[in-house]
């Protein structure tokens, strides 16, 4: 963090960065509800489902969810970091996410050795290990169907892992499609992330600054210009916060007030329309 921060505000972090701490997330009652579920889930595996439009907080809710889950006993996480990779290497970070050996170019050995893995893990401490996913729009339908098959056992009748996918609209589109259907209808848990009315923006702002340690960097009426303003999109909100806190600390400004918001988000004049004859060039 900027020592500069630091020293005008006594910030413990950069409250609006993406890499703020997890305790600095505010967690709606609806995700706290959310993380339950899912705990329970653990115990008999199965799919979650994470929805929302870019921006609406879906990574913030998955890095809620795994810090909920770690507070659990015996609950191994993992965490696809390339959703977009190929069936090769899906089965690469797999096999290291679980400590397993695998050779993609044996799929069926690779299988069973991660379900071995898994119902070890299940033999010692009950729950389903957890595969987490973000971005899941950007997986391959051969992936997403081969998860859906190495998750499961005896006909379908027992389930070794629980996997938590979270995507925008074009996941809930593709599960709806025939070639994806079968692992649509086994989705148990789901969690729609809507868009924020500007009272839960409050909170979350509100609550990030507090764990950051300075209630009081922003006046209470910029609080709820900006959270008017970021029309419902928490991603938005937390840019726009960031950069007026990197603007009132090149200032030196001891607090970050509406005056400040105007004077950095004034917008420009739109350009002026093209006269007919300018047009008609234009298009030429």
């Amino acid at each position: 963090m900027n020592p500069k921060l630091l020293a005008l505000y006594g910030l413990k972090w950069n409250p609006f960065a993406p890499g703020a701490p997890t305790e600095a997330l505010f967690a709606t009652p609806r995700l706290r509800s959310f993380c339950w579920r899912v705990a329970q889930l653990a115990e008999e595996g199965g799919f979650a489902l994470v929805t929302g439009s870019p921006g609406a907080g879906k990574s913030a809710a998955l890095r809620i969810l795994a810090e909920h889950l770690a507070t659990q006993r015996d609950v191994k996480v993992g965490v696809i970091s390339r959703p977009q990779a190929g069936i090769g290497d899906f089965y690469r970070e797999m096999g290291d996410l679980f400590g397993v050996e695998l050779r993609p170019n044996n799929r069926w050995g690779g299988a069973k050795n991660l379900r071995q893995r898994w119902q070890a893990h299940i033999d010692d401490s009950l729950n389903r290990p957890v595969l987490i996913v973000d971005e899941a729009q950007e997986m391959l339908p051969l992936v997403l169907s081969e998860l859906r098959l190495l998750s499961s056992a005896k006909l379908d009748s027992h389930i070794l892992l629980t996997v938590v996918l979270a995507g925008d609209g074009r996941l809930v589109e593709r599960l709806r499609s025939d070639e994806l259907l079968p692992l649509g209808s086994r989705i148990r848990v789901r969690l729609a992330i809507d868009r924020a009315t500007p009272q839960e923006l409050q909170d979350c702002l509100r609550h990030a600054l507090q764990q950051a340690g300075a209630t009081t960097l922003m006046t209470p009426e910029l609080i709820v210009t900006l959270c008017d303003h970021s029309q419902g999109n928490l991603r938005a909100l937390m840019t726009l916060a960031g950069e007026l806190l990197a603007t009132a600390a090149e200032r030196d400004a001891r607090q970050i007030d509406e005056k400040l918001f105007f004077e950095t988000c004034a917008m420009a004049p739109p350009p002026a329309p093209l006269s007919t004859a300018a047009g008609t060039r234009r298009r030429r």
